[in-house]
Order: structure tokens, then C-alpha cells, then sequence
């Protein structure tokens, strides 16, 4: 998959993809696949991980956001469409 905002490649279930818009200084962003992304956002900002993209629809209904957490580490969030 192409875009000007996203390169992805799957191999199987796995998908690797890269943003050339992506979190600066944040290195590489693991986004794990979850069921609900705004419960699973909520439960990580109440562990005390701060925001750094809020939920946002990035085509075909998939959804992304990310955090950083206590240590400093972005963690990303996917839920599919």
C-alpha cells in the first residue's frame, strides 16, 4: 500500500509501516492491534502515558493513536475497520 502520507508492506497478518510524517525524535512506533482503541487509549492515560496523537481515522475506517508512557516510549494503537 502507497500514499504521500503512509508506505505499508504485509507479509501474512503482519503489517510494516512507514510515516514519513511520523512522531519526530520519537524513533520507531510499535502499533498493536487492539479491539476498542478508546478504551485501550484510556486505560494507558490512566496509567499516567500522555498523548501524543488522539484517535484518528487514517482511511477505510482503520483507526491509529499513540502515547508516550512513563519511561518515555511511544506506543501505538490500531483497531481495524
Amino acid at each position: 500500500m502507497g500514499s504521500p502520507y503512509y508506505v505499508g508492506y504485509r507479509v501474512g497478518d503482519q503489517e510494516v509501516g512507514l510515516d514519513p510524517h511520523g512522531h519526530r525524535g520519537a524513533g520507531a512506533v510499535a502499533y498493536y492491534l487492539v479491539d476498542d482503541i478508546k478504551e485501550s487509549l484510556q486505560q494507558l492515560l490512566e496509567a499516567g502515558a500522555e498523548t501524543l496523537q488522539d484517535v484518528k481515522d487514517v482511511g477505510g475506517g482503520k483507526l491509529v493513536a499513540s502515547v508516550k508512557d512513563t519511561d518515555g516510549n511511544a506506543i501505538g494503537l490500531m483497531q481495524n475497520a
